[in-house]
């Protein structure tokens, strides 16, 4: 399979994405950078990696109320992230949409043939919109794809670097709407050489 064109699909320009997170955390990661900790949760939308919302400062700040909401997190917080996507699997670009389409195909017949079931995306009982907000499916199928590509070293020698999504969720934004309240574009960041640095918002 010929993965990407090496000349066109590198994206080496810097972008600003914001990470939603305990004020403990963004405190640790602005004074040691390199202390990066990756998500590995079964339901993560697009894999595993470091997760920033890009150029979303809002929607980054929800979610860390969110967390805190739930007691997941005690001071809710948002930090800057300078990064760029380098070899992206972008799943607004239809090749890599393909791509994973048949990926997930591959994945079902493995687990077929292993007598295991496949992962499904999930509904909380608290969102009212049913948007899926527990993905197994979608990640157990990019982390298989990511694993996949890593192993095929005349491919893509280090595998892709970054996972971008863009999601549509939150209900309408009024009756009759296609626009939704919380859509955005997420980054997973797999290989944190791509992040350049972090920084504090000067937003209040």
């Amino acid at each position: 399979m010929n993965l990407i064109n090496i000349a066109f699909d590198k994206r080496s320009q810097n972008l600003i994405g914001y990470h939603g997170c305990d004020k403990s955390i963004a405190e640790q990661l602005l004074n040691n950078p390199n202390n990066i900790k990756i998500s590995e949760n079964r339901y993560d939308w697009l894999g595993h990696g470091f997760y920033v919302w890009e150029n979303n400062y809002e929607r980054a700040l929800e979610w860390a109320l969110n967390k805190k909401k739930d007691k997941k997190i005690k001071e809710a917080s948002v930090i800057g992230v300078i990064f760029s996507l380098d070899f992206c699997l972008d799943l607004m670009d239809t090749k890599f949409i393909a791509m994973l389409e048949e990926y997930y195909q591959l994945m079902s017949d493995d687990l077929r043939d292993s007598n295991v079931e496949l992962p499904k995306n999930k509904n909380i009982t608290s969102d009212n919109n049913n948007d899926l907000l527990l993905r197994e499916l979608d990640c157990a199928v990019i982390n298989y794809l990511h694993s996949k590509i890593s192993d095929d070293k005349n491919e893509l020698p280090n595998g892709f670097d970054t996972t971008r999504g863009v999601f549509v969720e939150g209900g309408p934004i009024f009756p009759g709407a296609g626009i939704q309240k919380k859509s955005h574009i997420q980054i997973c960041i797999r290989n944190t050489d791509c992040i350049k640095g972090f920084f504090k918002p000067r937003f209040k």
